[in-house]
């Protein structure tokens, strides 16, 4: 007679699988970072395609797409040259606040009981930067190869989305594991629709009320310092981080008292509560149903073996893997200790390809239920 499989072993098995997928996502990082980009690309504009088909009169399905596509290349050019043209500016300042910095140096000396403080010419030779040239150069090349893989990924995934249902008919013979399938790709592309929607309209929100507080206080490139917080905005924790120290540190530099520092420091950790304790909760609700504490340790873990794509993409993979393992009983575990409430189902977003009058679709727990 078969011997049943025992839960323990069957749990080893899971955890020795996750510790030999981690394993593999490292040492290929080179290759899945730029695919897993590309289709978080890719989503991004299928949604952006089906909000533009939605909102716009007159604008069919099949135009929407080509639409979204030049969109978004006109956002992402326009935000690249905005970026250049101005950290080639923000440089150029930080060299005329040298006096100012060794001011400072000299200030936070005084209060640590330093005597003798480095100036900021001395701290830079000891930094010898001509070491970092080196490792610079390799940066922008590999970001550029990276860009340019991206790219030619998300163009090829784009353009294969049309067979997406004859591939779920080829992989499941009966109709309700195909309905099982679809409901299962569908929470993951809301969830990660949604995820964006929240995090671009919450960081849109403490970028501009940002933006004000600097320039009410005076500070030089305020504009440019609001497009980098919206941008930190889409890493979590980290993001909150930037957008409550960076500006103030450079106040510090900029002016001659500590008060606009002060002011500004205060300001800004007032927006960021206000949005992320109030306003974010409210937007996101259960639509993603992860744990904060495993929206930690995704950062860590995702930014450990993909570096800075790994902690744009940490929440949306998390979300993947957690739909991901609950379809199957023997992972399902693991998807429950991911979700916040042990219902790791219930990713209750509205898909965005759904008229406005029409009922949301039913809950994931009916999901054998034929239309």
């Amino acid at each position: 007679m078969p011997v049943a499989e025992s839960s323990v072993s069957r749990n080893a098995l899971v955890i020795l699988a996750v510790i030999a997928s981690g394993a593999t996502l490292y040492w290929m990082s080179g290759i899945l970072t730029p695919l897993a980009l590309a289709m978080f690309l890719a989503v991004m504009i299928d949604g952006f395609a089906r909000v533009l088909q939605h909102r716009l009169p007159g604008i069919s399905r099949r135009a929407a797409l080509p639409l979204a596509i030049v969109l978004s290349l006109a956002i992402f050019g326009g935000s690249a040259f905005f970026v250049a043209e101005n950290a080639t500016s923000f440089a150029t300042q930080l060299v005329t606040y040298t006096p100012k910095l060794n001011g400072l140096i000299a200030r936070i000396a005084a209060l640590v009981g330093v005597e003798a403080p480095p100036n900021i010419s001395q701290l830079f030779h000891q930094l010898d930067p001509t070491k970092y040239l080196g490792q610079v150069a390799r940066g922008l090349q590999n970001f550029a190869s990276t860009a340019a893989f991206v790219l030619v990924y998300a163009a090829f995934i784009i353009a294969s989305r049309h067979g997406f249902e004859r591939k779920i008919v080829g992989l499941f013979a009966t109709r309700e594991e195909r309905q099982e399938a679809l409901a299962a790709f569908l929470r993951i592309r809301d969830g990660v629709e949604q995820y964006l929607w929240v995090q671009t309209v919450t960081g849109a929100m403490i970028a501009v009320a940002s933006w004000l507080a600097m320039v009410a206080v005076g500070l030089n490139d305020a504009a440019f310092w609001a497009f980098l917080i919206f941008i930190a905005s889409y890493i979590p924790v980290v993001g909150g981080v930037v957008a409550v120290a960076a500006p103030p540190l450079f106040a510090l530099v900029q002016f001659d008292s500590y008060g606009q520092a002060i002011v500004l420091f205060a300001v800004l950790n007032v927006i960021t509560g206000v949005v992320g304790n109030i306003i974010y909760p409210r937007m996101q609700g259960r639509s993603l149903n992860i744990d904060p504490v495993v929206v930690l340790l995704a950062l860590a873990f995702w930014g450990a073996i993909w570096g800075l794509a790994g902690a744009f993409l940490s929440t949306p993979l998390t979300v993947m893997m957690m739909v991901i393992l609950a379809q199957f009983d023997g992972t399902r575990w693991i998807a429950v200790l991911l979700s916040a409430d042990g219902d790791p189902q219930q990713l209750k977003t509205k898909r965005l390809d759904q008229a406005p009058d029409e009922p949301d679709p039913a809950p994931a727990g009916r999901r054998h239920r034929k239309t």
